[in-house]
């Protein structure tokens, strides 16, 4: 079990990535005034979309919480599609983190590193040699099943986060207070945007700079305490200081560049032992946390494979339904249970077969987890095909247990695939940014506005005045994510030059 310190450095260590190094960027494009503005706004509604997945994992089994849980529970028919989206989001993203090893690491050893030695010893300055090493160094931390797990990981990755703020800050300090410093320095825009279009293709970076939605729900399972306030605590630390974060390094950037920042800030400082610590520092931040992007990757694929496999799932319980009716060597229980399928099924036609099953799965729960008597195993104990489809069943349990052999396959397989592409793509960024615009909002705005909407007052309890604002707001905040991902695909494909 976690409590709030770790949930919040989880959380915060998947929010403060390489976008960090993009939001002075972001303010040149919308100006100082309304750049500080956008960025309160994209914190105020990250916030309010994790608020609504906390408010939605009160309505699954607790301690299983997930995106494709709340799936079954409203539309089941596009449960495949959301845990799509946030597979592919994740994965993207975590191949990502790989491809910036590789195109930093290079450049780390050049400035570290004798050219003549570097001459004899090429292979130092190989992006695929580096990507290798972190991959493997990382890959324990890449199996854990719990983001708890993780702590001490996140802990490294947000010192590397804290010594790039304050390297922005020294730097704008220094020139500042009149310090001589090898920048060329652009003009500041106050309240002037640089034009409409520029707004809108820097607008996808506050958006996703505080997308860490995809493990809200593993933080949520793995508290101790997971009432609304201890939940609602852990939102308030996590994206407030993202945001405060946020606010500082942009505003620092801006103006110690001017118009003249880079999407990724640390490009800009010259070469120094500062600097290349930096970039030392971005390293260890990306690398670590890259188990963050394969945890919830590997949970979606994981139910992504489920909806695939479901009807061969459902033949094989028909399967051993017709087993337990011709065993006779079973325990008491199971026994009774066949005599009474048998009985049933020659009274009963095709269009009562759903009132079978129902009774069926009924009885299984019943009797499948009784202790067996005389030493006998009971023939339902021998599978986990009947447990999984007790667990589809039952009353608002909906979830797909994540088995140590299918842990190790979905990991091994998401390993294998995001290093292929890391050594063999030099820059995804268009592709990520496509990727981004329909993953982030859908997980950020859209899914937990949606699942919050259509579950609150869907047990036919009487809604309070709180509860129905909540239950409104969030359907409002829907509608806000399919606004954002229309802007920001518009704004990747063809504003974005």
């Amino acid at each position: 079990m976690s409590d709030v310190k770790t949930s919040v450095i989880v959380l915060a260590n998947t929010i403060l990535g390489t976008g960090l190094l993009s939001i002075p960027y972001a303010i040149k494009s919308d100006g100082l005034t309304l750049g500080i503005i956008l960025v309160v706004a994209s914190a105020c509604t990250s916030a309010f979309g994790l608020y609504c997945l906390a408010v939605a994992a009160k309505f699954a089994v607790p301690g299983h919480a997930s995106f494709f849980a709340l799936s079954k529970l409203t539309v089941p028919q596009l449960g495949i599609v959301f845990d799509l989206a946030i597979a592919v989001k994740c994965f993207g993203v975590a191949c990502s983190y790989l491809i910036v090893i590789g195109d930093l690491m290079p450049q780390i050893v050049t400035s570290l590193v004798d050219s003549e030695f570097l001459q004899d010893h090429d292979y130092l300055a190989s992006r695929t040699l580096w990507i290798t090493v972190f991959l493997i160094i990382i890959l324990p931390l890449v199996y854990k099943r719990n983001l708890d797990s993780l702590r001490t990981a996140s802990l490294i990755a947000l010192a590397s986060v804290v010594y790039l703020v304050i390297l922005v800050i020294v730097h704008f300090v220094h020139i500042l207070f009149g310090g001589k410093e090898n920048i060329i320095k652009g003009d500041i825009h106050y309240f002037k945007p640089a034009s409409l279009p520029a707004v809108l293709s820097a607008f996808p970076i506050l958006v996703f700079g505080f997308t860490c939605h995809q493990n809200q729900f593993s933080v949520i399972n793995e508290l101790g305490d997971r009432s609304q306030s201890n939940i609602n605590k852990i939102i308030s630390l996590t994206i407030g200081s993202a945001c405060i974060l946020y606010v500082v390094v942009g505003v620092s950037g801006y103006l110690t560049f001017g118009d003249n920042v880079a999407g990724n800030i640390i490009t800009m400082y010259p070469d120094s032992v500062t600097t290349t610590i930096g970039r030392i520092a971005i390293v260890i931040l990306v690398a670590l946390s890259y188990p963050l992007q394969s945890n919830p990757a590997r949970q979606s694929f994981n139910h992504v494979a489920y909806y695939i496999h479901e009807s061969n799932l459902a033949r094989s319980v028909r399967s051993l339904r017709k087993s337990i009716s011709r065993s006779a060597s079973v325990s008491t229980f199971s026994s009774n249970t066949s005599s009474v399928v048998d009985e049933r099924r020659s009274l009963i036609n095709i269009r009562q077969q759903a009132q079978l099953q129902q009774q069926l799965q009924q009885q299984l729960q019943e009797n499948v987890f009784l202790e067996p008597e005389n030493n006998e195993t009971p023939f339902i104990d021998d599978t986990d095909v009947v447990r999984e489809e007790i667990q589809e069943s039952g009353a608002g349990e909906k979830y797909v247990e994540l088995t140590n052999t299918k842990l190790i396959v979905i990991t091994t397989i998401i390993v294998i695939l995001s290093y292929l592409i890391s050594i063999s793509v030099d820059s995804l960024a268009r592709v990520l940014a496509i990727v981004g615009a329909t993953g982030s909002t859908s997980i950020s705005f859209i899914l937990p506005g949606f699942f919050t909407y259509k579950l609150l007052g869907s047990d036919g309890t009487l809604l309070s005045y709180k509860d129905r604002i909540i239950k409104y707001s969030a359907l409002a905040l829907s509608i806000w994510g399919f606004v954002v991902m229309f802007v920001c695909l518009t704004a990747t494909l063809f504003l974005d030059h």
